[in-house]
């Protein structure tokens, strides 16, 4: 199959400038990139849909560039903002990019070029600021570039758009032509929301080198219930295990919605598409089958074999009810014995233990009958004191499938 079919196959392909040319150029090994934006110190969930896309790209024989953002961090991209983003420091950005590094080498093979991962600051931050609106200034119309739906959002809201912002589109397409002169790169990857960008960047190089390149972009994914991928009730889904650990991460992905289970075993595994298909029509109590596959493979891409493994085994332990058996591997947090010495109620313990973010949701989460301790249903009035504890510890259970264990010190 040609790897534009794989793509798509995959769920992967939103939109192309030009799908007849870049399926007669991925006939043959072409460079590929995609942008990262070095804002935290730990890519997340979200950024997978690009980074599988390019796994997969090179294993058929093509050569991704990992480009981190340093250069245009300091620019801050606008693209589905309605406000202008913080702006980092140069040595924050410099902290951040480190473990960004060590995260993408779970998915790409670096070894002997294979893969690249620059940084756009090594050709942004030396530009002469007059050589640049001049070389590449002079390519871009205002007021094409104002009809960018990014910039008509920013300009429609109440912060407006700052003009270091409107140089993005400017910067990003930059990237595209440096990569194309120096590394032979003809496509740019991204999410549905960069297409501006990405175009404007083969627009610069068609109208500089003369050159063709080309823009694919992936869906912004959401769940079945419309909720943002990646996102949970706690916030983002971190790929660095101090953030969110394996055990956490693989039940995000057990956790998975019935009617998205396919879907994701297609774009966030390796997994051959017949056995994605056949995974997909489990049905019942066996599409459990399907899930613990999809959370296996994932886990184990992102932390390893051993984490999934170990991820694996918690988890069954916990579905069939002995959490003590999985208790090394779940979230937990330490409080001090003297205030379960005193009775503590047990609004405050959900809270505590981060499976509420407040007291009137762990109210309304008691009420509605979700709320266990120790595998039992609590009510409001309870109070929670050293005889609670089982071998050492309290578990607490948020619905059906999360919980945490709460251990005095």
């Amino acid at each position: 199959m040609n790897a534009f079919d794989v793509l798509r196959e995959r769920g992967f392909v939103k939109d192309c400038s030009d799908e007849r040319g870049l399926r007669a150029a991925l006939e043959r090994p072409i460079t590929v990139y995609c942008g990262y934006d070095p804002t935290a110190p730990s890519l997340h969930v979200g950024h997978l849909i690009p980074t599988m896309a390019l796994a997969h790209l090179q294993r058929l024989g093509h050569r991704p560039i990992a480009l981190v953002g340093g250069g245009t961090a300091l620019v801050g991209d606008p693209s589905g903002k309605t406000a202008a983003r913080a702006v980092l420091t140069p040595e924050e950005i410099a902290a951040n990019i480190e473990p960004i590094r060590a995260q993408l080498s779970r998915y790409f093979d670096f070894r002997e070029g294979r893969a690249l991962l620059l940084n756009n600051a090594d050709w942004l931050l030396p530009l002469r600021y007059i050589e640049f609106l001049r070389d590449i200034g002079r390519h871009f119309n205002v007021n094409e570039m104002l009809h960018a739906e990014t910039y008509r959002t920013r300009l429609a809201s109440e912060a407006g758009l700052n003009f270091v912002e409107f140089n993005y589109m400017l910067v990003q397409a930059y990237d595209f032509l440096h990569l194309y002169r120096e590394y032979d790169c003809i496509l740019q990857v991204g999410g549905s929301d960069q297409w501006g960008n990405i175009v404007a960047g083969v627009s610069l190089i068609r109208k500089a080198e003369g050159g063709q390149a080309f823009a694919l972009t992936f869906p912004l994914i959401q769940t079945a219930s419309g909720a943002k991928m990646g996102k949970t009730e706690r916030g983002a889904v971190w790929l660095d295990p101090r953030r969110t650990s394996p055990y956490e991460y693989y039940q995000f992905w057990i956790n998975t919605e019935d009617p998205d289970v396919e879907r994701f075993l297609a774009m966030f595994t390796f997994l051959p598409m017949e056995e994605v298909r056949a995974l997909g029509r489990l049905q019942g109590a066996a599409l459990r089958e399907a899930k613990e596959r999809l959370a296996y493979e994932a886990t184990a891409i992102t932390h390893g074999e051993a984490a999934a493994q170990e991820a694996r085994e918690a988890s069954r332990a916990l579905f069939w009810g002995n959490g003590q058996a999985a208790a090394a591997h779940i979230p937990t947090t330490r409080i001090p014995a003297t205030e379960l010495a005193a009775g503590m109620p047990v609004v405050e313990l959900f809270v505590r233990s981060g499976l509420c973010a407040s007291k009137s949701e762990a109210r309304r989460l008691i009420q509605q009958g979700g709320a266990y301790l120790n595998n039992q249903r609590v009510g409001l009035d309870r109070i929670i004191t050293p005889r609670d504890l089982a071998e050492g510890a309290l578990l607490l259970r948020k619905g059906h499938k999360e919980y945490h264990r709460v251990v005095p010190t």
